[in-house]
Formats: structure tokens, sequence, C-alpha cells
């Protein structure tokens, strides 16, 4: 395999310990929605809340994994899956305090997988910008707003 030129690792996203609490409030808004499709006969819908309640407070409540990031010559690989420069668009990285942590936010050409969003940790984020901007174009770009209200609501 390729010598990778950068290389770290982070964790898949930051683990926030939930209350009891938050796990009942989590609960009853499950409950009413399950209640409320089965007062207007939907249930199969109802069956859809309900197993993905369960299947979203197991996720939940496990720790995230590690995952190792490279970037060399050819691509972006996280955990042994290359991504390939040709099939990434272009390149932003989010070094503001105020957003926290430094971000590398790749835009994908793919259309179910737009986004690609990698902590940075271990290296400089000048570093990463000045690699990549050698292989892909530097767009101004901004987390999805889905991945905003998952940090919002502490998923």
């Amino acid at each position: 395999m390729e010598q990778s030129l950068l290389e770290w690792s982070a964790y898949e996203h930051k683990h926030i310990r939930k209350s009891s609490d938050w796990f009942w409030v989590f609960g009853i808004i499950a409950a009413t929605g399950i209640i409320i499709s089965i007062i207007f006969n939907n249930i199969l819908f109802a069956i859809v809340i309900l197993t993905g309640t369960f299947a979203l407070a197991i996720n939940i409540a496990k720790k995230p994994n590690a995952i190792n990031f490279k970037i060399n010559k050819r691509g972006v690989i996280i955990n042994n899956k290359l991504y390939l420069f040709n099939s990434l668009e272009s390149f932003w990285v989010e070094d503001n305090q105020e957003y926290g942590a430094p971000k590398l936010l790749i835009k994908s050409k793919k259309l179910l997988a737009t986004h690609i969003i990698i902590p940075i940790k271990q290296v400089s984020p000048s570093e990463v910008r000045d690699y990549l901007v050698k292989y892909l174009d530097e767009k101004e770009d901004s987390e999805p707003l889905s991945q905003k209200i998952v940090e919002f609501f502490e998923f």
C-alpha cells in the first residue's frame, strides 16, 4: 500500500453521556408518535417509529469507535476505505475556534454521501489544507444542517 503523507486518528463523534432523564424524554416523544400513528390507523408508521427508536437508543448508548484517517497522493483513506481525489469535488478546513475542534469538510461527487466530515487531530489543520490544495479545489463550505441538528440534540 502507498505510503500516507498525513495520518491521524479520531473518534467518529463526540460522546456525550446521556442521563436517564434524556432517555425518558426520548421515550416519551417516541411513545407520543406511536400513539398518534395508531390513532390515525397508521400501524406501519408506528412500527417504523418503534424500530427506529430502539435502533437510535442503542446507537446513542454505545461509545464511539476510533477511526484512522490518512491522506496520500491517491486520495483520502478512512478506515482503509479509499476515496479517490477524482471522486471528490472540493474541500474546506474549518479551523474556527467558535465551532469547536478543527474539521475537514470534503464535498463528494457521489449522490448519497455528498459530505464527508473528518475531525482533525494530531496534525496541523494548515498541513492538511496545504496538502489537499494540490489535488482538490478549496471552496468555503459548512457542515450540513442535518449534522448541526444531530449535534444540537446530542445524538
